[in-house]
């Protein structure tokens, strides 16, 4: 089958001819197209006649070259062959493409702010009912212990308690270490060396060592709690335990609010020592203050109501850092992004959820243990 003739275009100073196959299959040749653009670009602007009664076979391609030569508009003199002027009246038309410019907001900020506040309170209904799906299946294992999720609880406890040893016994002690050497000099000054010990064991005690162990404990396990929700979202695994019957709360959720509420508290008490052995080290290096009489005087400068509030804050901390850590994993979406942006939210989250809890505690136990 022989091939359609080629597309040409001669341009004389009176006429411009066409001729050939002005179609896409012959258009498709790119030294054919060059040489036609190079005619097209020397007939434009010139007052001349246009035959195109030689154009064998016309589609929309091949006159929308010939429209965009003539800048989108029918030249005044103008042959077509027969069925050729179906093509130029569509194009006619159509028009030109006229793009809406988009429009900007005067109240940008003000619907910023009202996203933001639209998405705090999801949020916190979101939070809301997973309190209280954890509370139902609390009663679900106080009913029934043997049937409870043991094994993960077990295994939070290793990873979110015994794990975490390491990490805040080193803080603890630089945190004690540091808060002495600060105390020391100022009490030196007053010649109140003796209040060493008071001061170093309300703080470190009552308020240093929960909110240590605990944002210690949010940026350690409360991510890795995200991320690993964050993952079986992306791995469809947690659809695949919803197929099988097995509750996300009951196998998930549960285990770790119960892991972080009794390791928590277990860190506190090891903080604060550690705090307490680097704070008298300090002393005694900076004050000469022995360490028996250091460990004589701390039952008695820091009542019991103190380390009970401590533990306390402990339980409270770890329920809470728990629970922003599920919310946030579960609410990740099957991608790698949303995966990074809600285990840092996560973190985030979770500190502040955790120096608001602390205000709370100062506030209501504002005159125990003094």
């Amino acid at each position: 089958m022989p091939s359609p003739p080629a597309p040409s275009l001669h341009v004389s100073p009176e006429v411009v001819t066409a001729s050939g196959t002005w179609q896409v299959h012959a258009l498709a040749n790119r030294h054919t197209v060059k040489a036609v653009q190079a005619s097209l670009q020397q007939a434009k602007g010139k007052s001349v006649r246009w035959d195109l009664t030689g154009i064998a076979a016309l589609d929309h391609i091949g006159a929308q070259m010939l429209w965009n030569a003539w800048d989108k508009k029918r030249p005044a003199n103008l042959k077509l062959a027969d069925g050729h002027d179906e093509f130029f009246k569509r194009l006619e038309s159509a028009g030109r493409l006229q793009l809406q410019r988009p429009r900007t907001h005067r109240l940008t900020s003000v619907m910023k702010l009202g996203f933001a506040v639209m998405g705090f309170f999801e949020h916190l209904l979101g939070f809301v009912k997973l309190i209280g799906q954890v509370t139902q299946d609390i009663f679900r294992f106080a009913r029934n212990p043997m049937r409870g999720p043991w094994r993960e609880i077990s295994a939070n406890i290793y990873h979110a308690g015994f794990e975490a040893l390491g990490i805040t016994a080193l803080v603890g002690f630089l945190i004690g270490v540091v808060l002495s050497f600060l105390s020391a000099q100022q009490l030196r000054t007053f010649g109140g060396d003796i209040y060493l010990v008071n001061l170093l064991g309300m703080s470190i005690i009552r308020e240093l060592g929960p909110l240590l162990a605990a944002i210690l404990v949010a940026g350690r396990s409360g991510s890795a709690i995200t991320a690993q929700l964050g993952v079986m979202r992306v791995t469809e695994e947690l659809d695949a335990m919803l197929v099988m019957g097995i509750s996300h709360g009951f196998r998930l959720i549960l285990p770790k609010v119960v892991a972080l509420a009794m390791s928590l508290p277990l860190l506190v008490i090891w903080t604060d020592a550690m705090a307490l052995i680097g704070g008298m080290v300090s002393a005694k290096i900076e004050l000469n203050l022995s360490s028996r009489y250091f460990i004589q005087k701390l039952p008695d400068a820091v009542p019991l109501a103190n380390y009970l509030i401590g533990l306390g804050k402990g339980v409270v901390f770890g329920m809470l850092i728990a629970l922003v850590s599920c919310h946030f994993g579960l609410r990740i979406k099957p991608n790698t992004e949303s995966l990074g942006h809600g285990t840092t939210t996560s973190v985030v989250t979770a500190i502040t959820v955790v120096i608001l809890a602390d205000a709370v505690f100062a506030i209501v136990f504002n005159g125990v243990g003094y």
